[in-house]
C-alpha cells in the first residue's frame, strides 16, 4: 500500500498499546515493584537486567543498553521494519493501517488478496522443489552434486535447496490446473509461453534455491546448473513479488540466526552463502544476478554496523568491488564501516572456508581492507600524483565521490585522505583547525561558576522530565526554552524540539513523545538520557523543572553580560548594547 503512515495514526496505536502485554507475549515478564522484569532478550544473561515500566510505556535494559517503545520492541524482537512494526501492532488492535494521500493508487482488496495467492504458490513450489530432490527418478545426479560440493544432508534442507526435473512442464501440470493459475505461473515467471503459444517450465535440470525476503516470503529462486548447458545459475524474472534490486539471497536467514548482526559479508553466489552458514559463519549474503545496488547497501546498513564486500582477487572482482564502493558512497553514513576482501585467484568464499577452516576465514575478513584504502589503492593506479597534472587528475577522479558519501565524518576522513595525496593536507588542516576554533568560539564563554552550573545540567534535566512527563510543558508556560533558542547554549536546540511536541500533546506518554523523535536528528541524545539513573521523584518533577529553567536563565544571563562587560573594556558599547546591559542586570536582580 503506498502513501506514508499519519502520525496522529500511530500516537493513538500507542495510545491503545500496553507495552506490558507486547512484551509479555514474547518474553515471560515477572513483577518487580512498580515495573517488570526478565532476562534481556537481545543478549545473554543470567540475572534480569532488562525492565519494562507500565507508567512509561518505555522498555529498557540496563546490560545491553536496548531500549524504546512497543513499535520498537516489536521491529527489534521480530525483526522487522518500521511500516511492518506498525501494520503488525495494527492487527493486533483488529486496526486498518491507513495512509496519507500520494501519487500512486492504494492497493486493494483484490490485489491483496492476489499477493497473498502469490505467496502461497511460492511456498508450495519451493515444497515441490524439495521433493522432487528427494523423490524423483533422477534426483541422484543432483544429491551426487551437492554431496561433491561438500554439503550435508542438514544444510541443504536447512536452506530448502530442491530440485527442478529435467522434463519441460513437471511443475506447470502439478500446479496449472486451470487457465487462471497457469496465468499466476506465467506472471510468477515459474513457466514460460513461447511465441507459438506453447508453455513449458522456466526451470529445468537445476538446483534449486528459495530466495526468501525481509518478512520470509519466497519472492524467487535461483537455479544452478548441474551438468548441462545453459547459463551457470539462472535466477527469477523480475514480477510483482520479485525485484531483484532490493532482495538479498540468505539476508532473512542471516536476521534469523542473530539478534543483532555486528557484521554482514556480502558474496557472489548462493553456494558461497550455504557454504559459509555449514562452517558456522551465518552472516553472508549474495546479490541475485546482479551488482551489489544502492539500495542493497542501504538495506544493510539499517541492520549492521560493518559490511564486508568479499569478492575474487582477479581483475573482475576488483571492478564489481569497485562498482559496489561507487554504490554505497551515496548511502554510508558516519557509524557504518565498510570494508573490502579480495580471495587468492581461483579461490572464492566456499572453496577458501574448507580449505582455511572457519577461524582463518574469519581472521581474512577482519582483517579486510578499509573503504579509504581501497579507494585510494584503486585510483592511483590509474593517476600518477609525482607530477602536478596527476594530482589534479586524481582530484578530478576523487572529488565527485567523495561529495557523495552521505555522512560527514566519512566524507571528512576522505577529503583528508585526498589531501594527504595532492600535497593540500596542510591547508585542509589549517582550514579545519579554523572551522573548530569557529565553532567553539561560537559557544557560551564560562567562567568557573558557570562551569559549575553546566554540570548541573539544567538541560538534560529539563529534557528528561519533560520526556517522563509531557503534561510539564502546558503546566508551566512561563518555562518555555523557545526564550533561549538563539543563546547557544549546548542542547537547547534538542530542548525546544521535545518541548513543542510535549506543549502539543500533553497527554502523551513516553512512548509516544519517542515516537516522535524515531527519525529525528536528537532521537539518540535522547535515547543516550534515557538510559541514565534519573533521581527526581514525581512529586518533586514541577519544582526541578521551574527550578533547572531559572538556572538556565541565570546562565545565559550571566554569560550574555560577562561578554558585554568584556567588550566594553574593548571599545565603547553602542548604545543598543548598552540598553541591552541595564535590562539583563535588572532581571538578574530580580532572579
Amino acid at each position: 500500500m503506498s502513501g506514508r503512515i499519519p502520525r496522529d495514526f500511530i500516537d493513538d496505536l500507542l495510545a491503545r498499546t500496553d507495552v506490558v502485554d507486547i512484551v509479555d507475549s514474547r518474553v515471560k515478564l515477572k513483577k518487580a515493584g512498580k515495573n517488570y522484569q526478565a532476562c534481556c532478550p537481545f543478549h545473554d544473561e543470567k540475572t534480569p537486567s532488562f525492565t519494562v515500566s507500565q507508567d512509561k510505556q518505555f522498555y529498557h535494559c540496563f546490560g545491553c543498553g536496548a531500549n524504546g517503545n512497543a513499535i520498537s520492541f516489536i521491529m527489534e524482537f521480530d525483526r522487522l521494519d518500521f511500516v511492518e512494526a506498525v501494520e503488525e501492532l495494527a492487527r493486533i488492535h483488529g486496526l486498518e493501517v491507513p495512509r496519507e494521500q500520494s501519487n500512486r493508487p492504494a492497493m486493494t482488496e483484490e490485489k491483496k488478496q492476489q499477493q497473498q495467492d502469490d505467496y502461497g504458490l511460492m511456498d508450495k513450489v519451493t515444497r515441490f522443489f524439495q521433493q522432487q530432490l528427494r523423490q524423483h527418478p533422477n534426483s541422484q545426479k543432483a544429491i551426487d552434486y551437492l554431496k561433491g560440493r561438500g554439503l550435508s544432508g542438514d544444510i541443504v534442507k536447512q536452506w530448502e535447496i530442491g530440485y527442478a526435473p529435467a522434463e519441460w512442464d513437471k511443475l506447470l501440470t502439478t500446479f496449472g490446473t486451470d487457465d487462471a493459475r497457469i496465468t499466476q505461473l506465467i506472471d510468477l515467471k515459474l513457466v514460460s509461453r513461447n511465441d507459438r503459444g506453447q508453455t513449458y517450465d522456466f526451470f529445468r535440470d537445476r538446483i534449486m534455491f528459495p530466495i526468501r525476503d525481509r518478512r520470509g516470503r519466497v519472492v524467487g529462486f535461483g537455479g544452478r546448473v548441474i551438468d548441462s548447458d545453459g547459463p551457470k545459475y539462472l535466477n527469477s524474472p523480475e514480477t510483482r513479488i520479485f525485484h531483484k534490486g532490493y532482495e538479498l539471497f540468505g539476508f532473512y536467514q542471516a536476521k534469523q540466526s542473530q539478534r543483532h548482526l555486528d557484521k554482514v559479508i556480502i558474496v557472489e553466489g548462493y553456494m558461497d552463502v550455504v557454504a559459509l552458514s555449514q562452517y558456522g559463519i551465518n552472516i553472508a549474503t549474495a546479490a541475485l544476478g546482479t551488482a551489489t545496488t544502492p539500495e542493497h547497501l542501504a538495506l544493510l546498513m539499517r541492520s549492521t554496523s560493518h559490511i564486508i564486500c568479499c569478492y575474487d582477487g582477479d581483475r573482475a572482482g576488483r571492478e564489481a568491488a569497485w562498482r559496489a564502493l561507487e554504490n554505497a558512497l551515496p548511502a554510508l553514513k558516519d557509524g557504518v564501516k565498510l570494508t573490502f576482501l579480495f580471495l587468492p585467484d581461483g579461490e572464492d568464499p566456499d572453496t577458501m572456508v574448507r580449505q582455511a577452516g572457519t577461524d582463518t576465514f574469519l581472521e581474512m575478513v577482519d582483517a579486510a581492507l578499509p573503504l579509504s584504502r581501497f579507494f585510494f589503492e584503486s585510483l592511483l593506479k590509474t593517476h600518477e600524483v609525482g607530477t602536478p597534472e596527476g594530482k589534479i587528475a586524481l582530484k578530478a577522479a576523487a572529488q565527485p565521490l567523495i561529495d557523495n558519501v552521505a555522512g560527514d565524518g566519512q566524507r571528512a576522513m576522505l577529503q583528508a585522505e585526498l589531501a594527504k595525496h595532492i600535497g593540500e593536507y596542510d591547508r585542509f588542516k589549517l582550514q579545519q583547525d579554523i572551522q573548530h576554533a569557529n565553532q567553539a568560539g561560537a559557544q557560551p564563554r564560562q567562567t568557573a561558576r558557570h562551569q559549575h552550573k553546566a554540570q548541573i545540567s539544567p538541560v538534560r534535566t529539563m529534557l528528561r522530565l519533560l520526556i517522563d512527563n509531557p503534561a510539564l510543558a502546558a503546566a508551566h508556560p512561563q518555562c518555555a526554552p523557545q526564550i533561549l533558542a538563539d543563546s547557544g547554549v549546548a542542547g537547547i536546540d534538542v530542548l525546544i524540539d521535545t518541548h513543542n511536541v510535549c506543549l502539543q500533546n500533553p497527554q502523551f506518554n513516553t512512548a509516544q513523545v519517542l515516537e516522535n523523535f524515531r527519525d529525528h536528528p536528537h532521537s539518540s541524545v535522547i535515547a543516550k538520557l534515557l538510559l541514565q539513573e534519573h533521581l527526581v521523584k514525581d512529586d518533586d518533577a514541577d519544582t526541578v523543572y521551574c527550578d533547572s529553567f531559572a538556572k538556565l536563565l541565570d546562565w545565559h544571563f550571566d554569560s550574555r553580560i560577562e561578554t558585554l562587560i568584556s567588550r566594553s573594556r574593548m571599545h565603547p558599547l553602542s548604545q543598543e548594547e548598552k540598553r541591552e546591559l541595564t535590562l539583563l542586570m535588572m532581571e538578574r536582580q530580580k532572579s
